[in-house]
């Protein structure tokens, strides 16, 4: 049911709310929030966090990814190709060394097999985190650092990369490639 104002007229869904495209973080606000989830030891949001800012995939992609499609037995794969379960369309992403040393411990921490989500959720109904608890963590995230998370969410993450590369080269056609 819809708030009235003092008028009688329901007050609007997006009232104070930003509407449109999240804005995509920056170098330093990446380093930050890297060296906030190193020292509180989280290592499953930090192998998240890594994963979505190198990866740039859509949130739904994301927490649905397995560990055989970024790993090879104990080797994380520098180079991923997948194909997004939304789109059905095929996805290759480069993985930095920093990403590929926090999602291989997070995979030992785990103690996670190949089939198994990268990500699992914690409850027993779903086999693999939510969007919408992705969502919460990156609030959390964009918290921690004294940003406002009204202005940063999930796209935020897959924006990241093209952003900072299109800034560093002005080369449009790699960014499309990109997303």
């Amino acid at each position: 049911m819809a708030r009235k104002r003092k008028s009688g007229r329901p007050t609007s869904w997006n009232k104070g709310k930003r509407v449109g495209q999240k804005l995509p973080l920056g170098l330093q606000q990446i380093r930050s929030i890297r060296s906030r989830l190193k020292k509180a030891q989280q290592i499953r949001e930090l192998a998240l966090f890594d994963l979505a800012v190198d990866s740039s995939l859509k949130p739904f992609d994301l927490v649905r990814l397995r560990v055989v499609d970024i790993a090879k037995g104990p080797r994380i794969l520098a180079q991923v190709s997948i194909t997004a379960p939304a789109s059905k369309r095929r996805s290759s992403f480069v993985l930095g060394a920093e990403t590929r040393a926090s999602v291989a411990a997070w995979i030992k921490h785990q103690e996670l097999k190949a089939n198994d989500y990268l990500f699992p959720s914690r409850l027993h109904a779903s086999p693999y985190l939510s969007v919408r608890q992705y969502a919460r963590l990156v609030d959390s995230w964009v918290s921690s650092i004294g940003l406002n998370p009204r202005d940063f969410g999930t796209h935020s993450l897959r924006r990241t990369k093209p952003a900072l590369i299109y800034a560093k080269t002005k080369d449009l056609f790699a960014v499309q490639a990109l997303l």
